[in-house]
C-alpha cells in the first residue's frame, strides 16, 4: 500500500531543560545515596511518564510536607516552594533536597532583593501554578499581587505607585508577557522592571521554533503534559502564530488521526519536561501512516548545564 506522504518539521530545541534535567537527576541521586522512599513534594516536573519512571524507582509523590516521614528524605520540586517549607524542613530536622530550577531561584532572589528595598512585587503569573505558589510565597502575606492578563493591571489595588517592581514567572509566552509589562509600566511610570527577561532560556527558545515552523505547516503537535504551563504556552503560540490546527497531547496514543486527514505538513515539539522518548514515539506513529520526511527547524542551540546540590555530592 503506498503511504500519503508527508514532512514532519521536527523543532529544535524542544523537550528537556537543564532545569529538569537537574530535577529528574536530583530524584535519581537522591535515591541512590538513600535509597527507596524519597518523598518528592509535589511532581518533580509536570510530565506523567517521568514521574511515573520514578515512582517505579521509589519516589513518592505528595502535595505536602505533613505527609512525608520525618525519617527519610524529601525533594522540593523544579518549581520551587514557599519559604516556609523549608523553614519547616529544617524544623523538623529532615533531609531536604531543593531541587527549584536554578532560574525561578533566580527570580525569587530578585523578589527579595526588591523588598528589601521597600518595593511592592507585581508578578505576571497564573494563579495557583506551583511556581506562582512558591514565588509569591518567598515574601509575607499582601507583598505579592498577581496579574494574569492586561485587564488585571488595570484593577490593581498598590500600596504606592512609586514603589513598585514586577517579576514573572519563568515558563509564560513571551508576547502575552510582553503585553502584560507594557500596561503596568503605562499605569506605574516608575515601575522596576526585571534587570534581565524572567522568562527562562528555555521557554523563549522552544516558542520561537514554533513561530518558526508556524508558516510551513498544516498542524502543529506539542508534547506535554496538560498541567505543563511552558507546554500550552507552546500550542497558544502556535495557534497565535497562524496554525490552524495546534494540540497538546501527552504521547502517540492521544493523537487524533481523523482530525489529521489530508494533511502534507505537521510541526512537532515538546515541552520542556517531556522526554525525547515520547517524540521518537510519535515520530514512529506518522511513520507508519505516512511517507515522512522529517525536516529540522532549528532556531537555537542549548548548552546550559546546571550543578546538583553539594548534599547530593557529599558521601553518605
Amino acid at each position: 500500500m503506498t503511504l500519503p506522504p508527508l514532512t514532519l518539521y521536527l523543532a529544535a530545541p524542544r523537550g528537556f531543560c537543564a532545569g529538569v534535567d537537574r530535577a529528574i537527576k536530583i530524584v535519581e541521586m537522591a535515591l541512590e545515596k538513600w535509597g527507596a522512599p524519597v518523598y518528592v513534594r509535589h511532581e518533580i516536573v509536570h510530565n506523567k511518564f517521568v514521574v511515573d519512571g520514578l515512582r517505579a524507582k521509589g519516589a513518592v509523590f505528595v502535595e505536602e510536607l505533613d505527609e512525608c516521614p520525618l525519617d527519610r528524605p524529601v525533594v522540593f520540586s523544579a518549581h520551587g516552594v514557599p519559604k516556609a517549607v523549608p523553614a519547616e524542613a529544617a524544623r523538623r530536622e529532615m533531609i531536604a533536597v531543593d531541587a527549584t530550577c536554578p532560574l525561578v531561584t533566580k527570580v525569587h532572589n530578585e523578589a527579595a532583593r526588591h523588598n528589601e528595598n521597600g518595593l511592592q512585587m507585581i508578578m505576571i503569573g497564573h494563579a495557583g501554578h506551583p511556581e506562582t505558589v512558591g514565588t509569591m510565597g518567598q515574601l509575607p502575606e499582601g507583598e505579592v499581587l498577581l496579574v494574569e492578563t492586561v485587564e488585571d493591571v488595570a484593577r490593581l489595588d498598590v500600596r504606592d505607585p512609586g514603589k513598585l517592581a514586577f517579576i514573572t514567572q519563568t515558563t509564560l509566552s513571551v508576547d502575552d508577557t510582553a503585553d502584560i509589562a507594557a500596561a503596568l509600566k503605562a499605569r506605574f511610570p516608575a515601575i522596576v522592571a526585571p534587570a534581565h527577561d524572567d522568562i527562562c532560556y528555555a521557554t523563549t527558545n522552544r516558542q520561537m521554533a514554533v513561530k518558526a515552523m508556524a508558516g510551513k505547516i498544516d498542524a502543529l503537535l506539542v508534547i506535554g503534559a496538560p498541567n505543563s504551563s511552558n507546554s500550552k504556552r507552546l500550542v497558544e503560540v502556535g495557534a497565535n502564530a497562524g496554525c490552524g490546527y495546534a494540540q497538546l497531547i501527552q504521547r502517540a496514543t492521544d493523537i487524533d488521526w481523523r482530525a489529521l486527514e489530508g494533511i502534507r505538513s505537521i510541526g512537532i515539539t515538546a515541552g520542556a519536561s517531556a522526554p525525547e522518548v515520547l517524540v521518537n514515539e510519535v515520530i514512529d506513529a506518522f511513520r507508519a501512516r505516512f511517507d515522512t520526511v522529517v525536516e529540522m527547524v532549528e532556531t537555537a542551540v542549548e548548552n546550559v548545564e546546571f550543578k546538583v546540590p553539594r548534599i547530593l555530592r557529599e558521601p553518605a
